[in-house]
């Protein structure tokens, strides 16, 4: 067996979805399983559409996800180039070897001329519209024209574009690794336009021949291209390149949340959730559109999530690296059907990659998170100790920042409900008493201020969970939150006496309606 070659082949014509992202992951867990290649390849024929910045966004999103590939542009590898844009006379040459054998054709036909067509057919009550077999025999095409007037329209610069002869009355088999055998029969299509008047192929012509000549042997692609694979397939025959023809792979759409139609960029809004992978600016209006990254995703956690959106690697297990997703990744686990996009679990995959982070790493997304958005400056020793209170709390890194705000400024707001239900003279003498304690230690650990916490209320008789909500809410202002002990490690006995104090003055004036 030859070594396995995959491409992701997307085209620069704006952002990459994430839907194209997961494209690229499967093709790439494909090739690192069977020892191949993984081969990046830019299609960017669509010059109409063509978006400048697209294509350094697409190789960042590879870069990010860890899924580089071996031969790409930039890269170089035998098969260059690898941006279509710079293979059109390798395409034109190709167009021209169909056209000497019968198997395409010029076509002149304006725009309108080829509206007029479908609106004679449709009031004739044809329901194919298609440019084809019947239609073509009508129109301006080297096919009812003699050859000298073709040659004088070629000759005079009359714009044009080239088509593929497609074959009448003919049933095209192909077999995909995914759904099986795909039968489609040729009256069905139309004749697709392979080269443009601008001399660059579409992508049909384009990437079958690149595929061709790149030596692929696996096209794992998008379901959306699945009608596209007939005409391929014909490809692949009239350049008499059957036996070299690849596997085909079509994936299976990603659906939105409600599972009612496919993911788009309209539904994501929607939804209040990501569909690029990085921030995107659209090149029109200036919007941004906020990226999975700049969300504060780990680039593990949407790898991970995306491998399993459409592949079932069996049994329990969700969690796997890059390492464990190569290993256990097979075509043959692959379903038919669309999979709901869940942005929940994708969150919940962030919060399982937080947790195995470094910790010290972590501590230095906070100091700068601190410093840039809150002017706070926070030594490596606080950034670890926040890290280490909420990274079972929080989804996204930079909530940390957010989180902490208390520990840098003494509450404003007091939670009412609490002190409502919970706040009498035997629970503020709890706390006095607990303040006064505290006053004798300079520096106190977690564990003592717990076991101080729990003698004080056995001291005076109170049970201890009559007073700690209490006193959570009068050193953070809310009445749940992380360890309150390791808080009190934190922020010290002397302020957090203060910070009693404060509090009990307020409560008192909350409990009159004062406030």
């Amino acid at each position: 067996m030859s070594q396995v070659r995959v491409r992701f082949a997307p085209s620069p014509t704006g952002g990459l979805h994430i839907g194209g992202v997961r494209t690229a992951i499967f093709n790439h867990l494909y090739a690192k399983k069977m020892g191949g290649k993984f081969i990046l390849r830019i299609e960017d024929t669509d010059q109409a559409r063509f978006v400048a910045e697209a294509e350094a966004y697409i190789k960042e999103t590879l870069s990010w996800c860890n899924i580089n590939p071996e031969e790409g542009p930039d890269i170089g590898g035998d098969y260059g180039p690898y941006r279509q844009s710079e293979r059109k006379s390798i395409y034109q040459s190709y167009t021209q070897q169909l056209i000497d054998e019968g198997k395409a054709y010029y076509a002149f036909d304006t725009r309108h001329e080829i509206d007029q067509m479908r609106e004679k057919l449709k009031n004739a009550g044809v329901l194919n519209l298609n440019y084809n077999s019947a239609s073509r025999k009508t129109m301006t095409n080297s096919l009812t024209l003699s050859k000298n007037e073709v040659n004088e329209k070629l000759e005079a610069g009359i714009p044009y574009v080239v088509r593929f002869k497609m074959p009448d009355k003919r049933e095209i088999r192909f077999y995909d690794l995914v759904r099986g055998w795909v039968l489609v029969h040729s009256s069905t299509l139309d004749d697709k336009v392979i080269l443009k008047s601008d001399g660059l192929a579409t992508y049909h012509l384009a990437n079958v021949v690149d595929d061709y000549l790149m030596k692929i042997t696996h096209v794992i692609r998008g379901e959306e291209w699945l009608p596209s694979a007939p005409l391929h397939v014909l490809l692949y025959e009239a350049f008499n390149w059957g036996s070299d023809m690849p596997d085909y792979v079509h994936l299976p759409l990603i659906l939105k949340p409600d599972g009612n139609g496919k993911l788009s960029k309209r539904s994501a809004d929607k939804g209040g959730f990501p569909i690029f992978p990085l921030n995107w600016t659209d090149p029109c209006s200036g919007e941004i559109y906020e990226g999975f990254r700049e969300m504060g995703f780990s680039s593990n956690a949407v790898v991970n999530f995306l491998s399993l959106l459409g592949w079932n690697p069996g049994g329990d297990q969700e969690i796997f690296d890059l390492k464990g997703l190569i290993k256990n990744f097979s075509i043959e686990r692959i379903g038919k059907s669309g999979t709901k996009f869940d942005f929940e679990k994708a969150k919940w995959f962030n919060q399982h990659y937080l947790k195995t982070m470094k910790f010290e790493s972590l501590a230095q997304v906070v100091i700068k998170d601190l410093r840039d958005e809150y002017s706070i400056e926070c030594s490596p020793q606080l950034g670890k100790q926040i890290v280490e209170l909420f990274v079972q709390r929080v989804t996204f890194s930079r909530e940390f920042a957010s989180a902490s705000q208390f520990i840098f400024h003494q509450p404003q707001l007091y939670d009412q409900k609490v002190i409502h239900k919970k706040w009498n003279e035997k629970s503020k003498n709890a706390l006095n008493v607990y303040a006064n304690k505290l006053d004798v230690f300079s520096d106190i650990n977690g564990d003592e201020a717990r076991e101080l916490f729990q003698r004080t209320m056995v001291s005076i008789q109170i049970n201890p969970s009559k007073v700690l909500q209490l006193l959570r809410v009068s050193i953070m202002g809310e009445g749940s939150g992380p360890d309150l002990m390791k808080i009190i490690e934190i922020l010290g006995p002397f302020e957090i006496s203060k910070r009693i104090r404060n509090a009990m003055e307020q409560f008192d004036y909350i409990k009159a309606g004062l406030l």
